[in-house]
């Protein structure tokens, strides 16, 4: 009888032991079968390093993460930067892009072994569409401004003075003094590159909303991601450069698409 008692004192711990030990190989499971590669593609105006406070977050939980260093000398070139990095991936991957970058995405995404797209405030043109075109739609604050300049050789660029104001009205003052000063020169023809063929038509996609974007008005952004049937995210207060401003909701939509496509 004393036996018996004893077993039965073990048994309810033994079943907990065994329920944590299920569930720790189920994720263990879910984590193997769920996408680990993350690339990031940038935007106009700006480069791969904004990418920071985000790549820490995915790579600290344990994602492969590429960031793309767009030439923005040309949009076929900004593609095929893309299509590089996505060569160099071992295995199946989520392509993420900010701003401009969505068009490149959209061009690139074709590549096979891209399993979802993550649009955080970025464009998403269809098949014979461009940015250009589909801003018209909701015209943005920036666009209505005279912050948008433009070189002798035809290269675009935002006014340092105003980069704060319509770009990261989110983040402190003294990094958007160095984003703003370190911005990378944007071809103008770039904005007015038409999309062969929409990797969102046959891929999954998720878009996180920028809800005080200036540079891109965030009726686009909502309207982009309702025709592409996106699961969809707003961050409220967010300006344009949220994914350098708010790297925890971004980083978290990306894992969301990683852990929904194989």
């Amino acid at each position: 009888m004393k036996a018996m008692r004893v077993v039965r004192g073990i048994y309810p711990s033994l079943c907990i032991v065994l329920l944590l030990l299920t569930c720790r190989a189920l994720s263990a499971q879910n984590k193997e079968h769920g996408v680990r590669n993350i690339v990031l593609v940038h935007g106009a105006w700006a480069d791969g390093s904004g990418w920071k406070g985000v790549y820490d977050i995915l790579a600290k939980d344990g994602y492969n993460v590429s960031i793309v260093q767009e030439p923005e000398t040309s949009f076929k070139e900004d593609v095929a930067a893309t299509r590089r990095v996505l060569a160099l991936q071992n295995g199946p991957c989520i392509l993420v892009s900010h701003s401009y970058g969505g068009a490149v995405i959209t061009e690139a995404g074709t590549d096979p072994s891209v399993t979802g797209l993550v649009y955080i405030a970025a464009h998403m043109p269809d098949a014979g569409e461009n940015e250009a075109d589909d801003g018209k739609r909701f015209p943005s604050d920036l666009s209505k401004s005279d912050a948008m300049k433009k070189t002798s050789d035809g290269f675009t660029y935002l006014d340092p003075a105003q980069f704060h104001e319509y770009f990261a009205a989110d983040l402190p003052a003294e990094q958007a003094a160095i984003m703003a000063r370190s911005q990378v020169l944007n071809l103008a023809d770039n904005f007015k590159a038409v999309i062969t063929t929409a990797a969102w038509r046959t891929k999954p996609s998720w878009m996180l909303v920028a809800g005080a974007d200036r540079t891109i008005n965030p009726d686009l952004e909502r309207w982009y991601a309702i025709r592409a049937k996106s699961h969809t995210v707003e961050v409220s207060g967010a300006s344009h450069a949220v994914y350098a401003s708010r790297p925890k909701e971004v980083a978290a939509l990306i894992e969301q698409a990683a852990s929904h496509t194989r």
